[in-house]
């Protein structure tokens, strides 16, 4: 599932892929910016901003979020695509490389000057350098919502999906329907930060610190199996902002008060 730690890594291969050269073909499929036209435009970098991918080329941003079952792959000009052409979204190539966003959610080509118009609403990113752990926490603490709730509301903090909010939480104990004005923002904050930079330079993803297969969890998609800490069974329900954003929670209800 696509989220901060995922969309770090891409912009990291669409970077080392691209920055630095020149757009040689430029192919936009999607309504709004279908007709946008950057080739001959220098492309200065691929830069993550929570869930969301920043290409910069020249004076414009293309800008793109994975949400579910988008995702970027690189090619060497020429070579075949590992998905069918009529998926693809969003097509940038140099005289090296290919890139090629298949199922994306969003495809925006927008001015860089206006970047904060599709970003500006984000909360402070662990991944990012300039990272207000402070400032994420504030924000936190003061969403009198489900901790689950708050921690998804990319306004809070950006990066964390529901796979990051249910892990965070089981690892502080923390009943996911639990006010956010309640838990310790900071201290989980600073677990969180802390996973998603080990995570973000790792193929396959673990909050447990086993990588083998089935390992990897403490209680995502874990519901009716034993919780690795104490054996009772996990539970599942669901929550969300509103009933259009629910999502699946999975919690021990031992380990989490």
């Amino acid at each position: 599932m696509p989220e901060g730690d995922t969309v770090f890594r891409t912009a990291r291969r669409l970077h080392e892929a691209l920055a630095g050269g020149t757009a040689t073909r430029f192919d936009i499929r999607v309504p709004g910016s279908a007709t946008a036209d950057l080739t001959g435009e220098r492309i200065h970098d691929v830069m993550p901003r929570g869930k969301h991918l920043l290409l910069r080329i020249g004076a414009f941003t293309l800008h793109s979020h994975l949400k579910m079952e988008g995702r970027w792959d690189v090619y060497r000009p020429g070579d075949r695509w590992r998905a069918p052409a009529f998926r693809a979204r969003a097509i940038v190539g140099t005289a090296t490389a290919e890139a090629v966003g298949f199922d994306l959610a969003m495809v925006e080509v927008l001015p860089t000057a206006d970047e904060d118009r599709i970003v500006g609403h984000l909360g402070p990113d662990p991944l990012s350098p300039t990272w207000d752990a402070a400032e994420a926490a504030r924000r936190l603490s003061s969403d009198g919502r489900a901790a689950h709730v708050a921690l998804l509301d990319q306004r809070n903090v950006a990066g964390f999906g529901n796979e990051y909010a249910n892990e965070l939480l089981f690892v502080r104990g923390i009943l996911p329907t639990r006010p956010a004005t309640e838990i310790d923002a900071a201290g989980l904050l600073e677990t969180g930060a802390r996973m998603i930079r080990q995570n973000r330079d790792r193929h396959g993803r673990t909050f447990t610190g086993d990588s083998r297969p089935g390992q990897q969890v403490w209680v995502y998609r874990r519901d009716g199996k034993p919780c690795r800490r104490c054996g009772t069974l996990i539970r599942k329900t669901e929550l969300g902002a509103d009933p259009t954003e629910e999502r699946i929670v999975f919690w021990c209800p031992r380990c989490q008060t």
